[in-house]
């Protein structure tokens, strides 16, 4: 059976290619995939594949039934692109000016389609149900899965496969990871409301750089002095605003941040001392500081038993292909909410160039070769748990 999956998909692999470079040219922003999830729905349509729009909000969901009983396996890929405007000198450069795939989700997305197909050609051959999630906006929280879980997305599904192609990691890689694999990312926002003033005159008063700043600086400790040195979190501070004339004292500030951890617990304290900084701030600076801590995704924790059996696929149905565990990355990603669900678990497919670009990057871009890779893993796993 993977040998003729594996045949089909080698001899999609120029269209697999085609649908990948259309995607990329006509990129649209999380929670705007219109044109896209039609694209999506239309391919499955004139398949006659059983498919489902508008699944908690610009979702798609496809269904392919196979001849004999079985599980119920479901692969997730997702197709929304990024406020970033692409400097690469290509043929299928994006003609949205400041949209882009800058992450590879055209590229996920032309590799699931690809698969799809090739399943309903195979479906009489084939044991269980494969459901086929294309999710919306995955780079903006909360998201597209939280509601496509809602929506019903998984309902009777025994488990859930996914990869992510990496710019960074070499083509013919795959990366796997036991527990968890993605960070929690959380961002935030605070406002420092001090009183401007002349600069000549710092003396009457509130000066919201000087107070913003210690901020700043008192924010960076959390992670060294709060957080316990075994564990691992990340507080940056991305942006801080503050425009004036060189002679004013700044009446207010404003500074933003995201917050990175792996256990929950770690997620807790960062939110709570953060918090607590906030508090002192205010009351040494004796001004009002507002704090936005607004939660994003949870971590994406891989379940023990799917991650072994990913392994054992890519080492015995992808010759070639090395199989090796990757360290936890500190990015995000909502394939969190489907692992909260169901057991499964996320991968990462490397894609990289001989110049890679990393991910979010206006000139990122993958070897295109990583596409027949994902979908022959995603295959594999797919058509392999029913064993």
């Amino acid at each position: 059976m993977k040998e003729k999956l594996f045949a089909k998909l080698e001899a999609a692999n120029e269209d697999m290619i085609k649908i990948r470079r259309h995607l990329h040219m006509h990129p649209e922003l999380s929670f705007k995939e219109e044109k896209t999830a039609k694209f999506i729905q239309d391919f499955y349509e004139e398949l006659g594949v059983e498919v489902k729009g508008h699944v908690g909000g610009n979702g798609v969901v496809a269904r392919i039934k196979g001849a004999r009983p079985g599980k119920t396996v479901a692969l997730r890929a997702d197709f929304d692109a990024l406020p970033i405007d692409d400097q690469k000198d290509v043929e299928y450069k994006s003609t949205v000016p400041g949209v882009m795939h800058a992450c590879g989700h055209d590229g996920h997305t032309a590799t699931l389609l690809t698969l799809g197909k090739a399943l309903h050609e195979l479906r009489d051959e084939l044991a269980g149900e494969y459901v086929l999630i294309h999710q919306h906006a995955e780079e903006y929280a909360p998201g597209g899965a939280v509601s496509m879980v809602a929506d019903g997305c998984l309902d009777g599904v025994d488990a859930i496969f996914g990869t992510h192609l990496w710019s960074l990691t070499p083509l013919g890689t795959i990366e796997y990871r036991t527990g968890p694999v993605m960070a929690a990312a959380d961002r935030f926002e605070i406002k420092v409301q001090g009183r401007g003033g002349h600069g000549a005159n710092p003396h009457q008063t509130k000066d919201a750089v000087v107070i913003g700043a210690q901020l700043v600086t008192n924010l960076q400790q959390l992670v060294s002095r709060r957080v316990d040195p075994i564990e691992s979190a990340v507080l940056s501070v991305g942006s801080f605003v503050a425009e004036n004339a060189f002679n004013v004292i700044a009446d207010s500030a404003y500074l933003a941040g995201t917050v990175r951890t792996f256990k929950p617990e770690i997620r807790d304290l960062m939110e709570r001392e953060i918090a607590r900084v906030v508090e002192g701030a205010a009351i040494a600076g004796d001004c009002e500081i507002e704090l936005d801590y607004v939660r994003g995704y949870p971590a994406v924790v891989n379940h023990e038993a799917e991650t072994a059996f990913m392994k054992r696929v890519i080492k015995e149905e992808l010759p070639g292909v090395e199989a090796r565990e990757t360290a936890p990355h500190m990015g995000g990603e909502d394939f969190a909410y489907y692992l909260e669900k169901v057991p499964g678990t996320f991968f990462f497919t490397g894609a990289m160039l001989e110049e890679p670009y990393p991910h979010h990057h206006p000139r990122f871009d993958i070897d295109e070769r990583a596409l027949l890779v994902a979908a022959k893993a995603l295959g594999a796993a797919a058509t392999g748990y029913q064993e």
